[in-house]
């Protein structure tokens, strides 16, 4: 466990020097030096990872409103059951 948690964090730490010189030069300049390979092809490939983006920042957005206000108030509702059991 130690070992993947400390690779990650080298992986991010060392984010600038993942890619080598080639691909450097055949990524556009807001990409420069992130990952290996020549980076999008075309406008879509920005497009397709916008979209990807958002779906999923609204989809984190609400699973974590719901984890604090799930807005279920009916007094036989499953969540009360289980509240009632962990103040035992």
């Amino acid at each position: 466990m130690k070992k993947s948690i400390l690779s990650i964090a080298l992986i991010f730490a060392n984010v600038g020097s993942i890619a080598c010189e080639v691909c450097k030069k055949q990524q556009p300049k807001v990409l420069r030096g992130i990952s290996h390979g020549p980076g999008p092809q075309s406008e879509w490939d920005y497009l397709i990872v916008g979209v990807t983006a958002l779906i999923v920042m609204v989809s984190l957005f609400y699973s974590i409103k719901w984890i604090i206000r799930p807005g279920e108030r009916e007094k036989e509702h499953i969540k009360h059951k289980i509240f009632k059991m962990e103040q035992l």
